[in-house]
């Protein structure tokens, strides 16, 4: 099963590189944004994306992000399993 997660941009790391460090339930990581980082949908500090496998699919609003994260942890071990991967490869 994939899941896309929420997540809020805290910092762009690489401009580049088109990478920003994003907080995923109190994990934070590196997240390819390039395919936000133009155009209507572009990204900054602060805003909410759903993120699968490493890169920001697309923004969302604080409301869609809380729902969605009550939505995972309703589902209970798939989201412990989703967030014991993020913390495996989590940047300090």
């Amino acid at each position: 099963m994939c899941l896309g997660i929420p997540g809020q941009i805290v910092e762009i790391v690489d401009t580049e590189n088109r990478v920003a460090k994003v907080d995923v339930s109190g994990v934070r990581r590196n997240v390819d944004v390039g395919l936000l980082w133009d155009g209507p949908d572009a990204v900054g500090i602060g805003d909410w994306v759903l993120i699968h496998v490493g890169f920001a699919i697309s923004r969302i609003d604080q409301d869609e992000a809380r729902q969605t994260l009550r939505a995972l942890e309703a589902l209970g071990q798939t989201y412990e399993e989703e967030l014991a991967d993020l913390r495996a490869s989590a940047i300090d």
